[in-house]
């Protein structure tokens, strides 16, 4: 480049061009392989897999937004609150980096009503939804040389975020067969002195596993915990819980960061028990948002909060580190922040209940219907979030190579779509929602029937 200019080449007829600097023969490394583990990247390559000559409507069995559907609606507590927030002319200015006080109070509210301590406001950041909060964990704590631990299966984000900030990402095991819990030996199998973090899902995306109390401990200790925080008769009860993952996050000296965006959304028999509860055995930062358990993904609000009674993190300056990276990012809408505090206050137990009740029913159709499909088994019935996890039997199904192909194929044949397992890191499983009107459910869970029928291998 000479004089500011970009240096000129000679094109075929010899009239000369610009050779511009800034090309990439394949779109940067990073972020191109990034980019192609997203969820929206491979939903992208079903629909574009739908015969677009297909009178059938798509059914939609792959992304985890519920509110395509008419029973999966919001609140109107919650839609009152942003009318509310916007008709108070209050929340049209720009955002404290960290979050409005007054939201990030409620926040603080909402979640120590679980707890056995309470959080503080300062303890809240709240985050363009559970996707920023992810986004700003794994910044914070990429460092040369650091790695963490990641569920396989998991949800692909991570890895994404893992790969973009040279965080070398390290994956255990969830065992299908006891209820996708953690492969505890696995994990401490995989750590060494540069582990910084293990993430835990729960309730489970993309399996629909609730951790048992047993699972969370290893230790009989009791502790006070509270009922949820909406439910009218909250008292304070006495439980026993057996430590496993927090004491062998203790054990390795690492931090917990808990993923319940799907906080809550349990209704089989196991409750709800957040990572917090333990964050005296190890520092815990929950991850969260209002996207799931009030249906509003599109609002994206979510939060970190730092579980954190003995001062850890603090100590390790992991709070300064997460102010540092919100103070250059941006933020959430404001008159949303601004409706936070009265949609907790004003929406009803019996709006949470019909979701539950809702995603139940579709959970039990699921399992039960996915026992006549030939070539596809569920080996946990799913108690929380909208996904479950099923295991493709390529012994009796004929001409498929691998997950990715048999997806992308029951998009052609079918107008069906199901989430590959090798995007998730589990090759040769599917993740299928159930969030989803049952009708629809019924009628896609039928046409996949129909589907490996047709492509069921002959027996001799």
């Amino acid at each position: 480049m000479e004089n500011g200019n970009a240096s000129r080449g000679d094109d075929d007829v010899g009239v000369t061009r610009p050779r511009w600097r800034f090309s990439r023969p394949s779109g940067g490394t990073q972020l191109t392989a990034a980019g192609t583990m997203s969820i929206r990247a491979v939903l992208g390559r079903l629909n574009s897999s739908v015969d677009p000559s297909e009178t059938r409507p798509v059914v939609r069995l792959a992304n985890g937004d519920p509110t395509a559907t008419a029973c999966f609606q919001t609140a109107p507590e919650a839609e009152d609150a942003v009318v509310d927030a916007l008709r108070s002319r209050e929340h049209n200015g720009y955002s404290n980096s960290t979050g409005e006080p007054h939201a990030r109070s409620a926040i603080a509210e909402y979640l120590s009503r679980d707890l056995p301590y309470q959080l503080s406001p300062d303890d809240i950041y709240l985050t363009s939804g559970c996707v920023q909060a992810v986004e700003i964990m794994i910044s914070a704590l990429a460092q040369p040389g650091a790695n963490i631990l990641l569920p396989k299966p998991g949800f692909p984000l991570y890895e994404a975020r893992t790969m973009f900030s040279h965080l070398e990402d390290r994956h255990f095991d969830l065992i299908p067969e006891r209820g996708w819990e953690v492969d505890l030996e696995s994990v401490k199998a995989l750590a060494d002195d540069n582990t910084v973090a293990i993430v835990i899902i729960n309730p489970g995306n993309p399996c629909g596993s609730v951790y048992s109390q047993d699972h969370l401990a290893q230790v009989s200790i009791r502790l006070y915990v509270f009922v949820p925080y909406f439910a009218s008769d909250a008292i304070c009860t006495k439980t026993t819980f057996n430590e496993q993952i927090a004491e062998t996050a203790q054990e390795l000296g690492i931090m917990i960061i808990a993923d319940e965006v799907y906080a809550h959304l349990a209704f089989g028999d196991r409750p709800f028990i957040p990572m917090g509860v333990f964050a005296k055995i190890a520092p815990v930062i929950t991850l969260g948002s209002i996207s799931k358990r009030w249906l509003v993904p599109g609002w994206r609000l979510g939060w970190i909060a730092i579980c954190d009674p003995d001062g850890i993190l603090k100590e390790a300056k992991v709070d300064q580190s997460i102010q540092n990276y919100t103070n250059i990012s941006t933020d959430p809408a404001t008159f949303v922040q601004g409706a936070v505090p009265q949609m907790i206050a004003n929406t009803k137990q019996e709006y949470f209940n019909k979701i539950l009740g809702l995603l139940k029913n579709s959970a039990d159709l699921l399992f039960s219907k996915i026992k006549d499909i030939r070539g596809i088994t569920c080996p946990h019935k799913p108690e929380g979030s909208m996904f479950v996890m099923v295991k493709l039997d390529f012994a009796a199904l004929d001409g498929f190579s691998d997950d990715v192909d048999f997806c992308c194929r029951l998009a052609k044949e079918e107008s069906v779509l199901v989430m590959p397992g090798t995007a998730l890191g589990m090759k040769n499983w599917s993740r299928i929602t159930f969030a989803i009107d049952l009708p629809s459910l019924e009628d896609g869970l039928e046409r996949m029937k129909s589907f490996c029928e047709r492509h069921a291998k002959v027996e001799a």
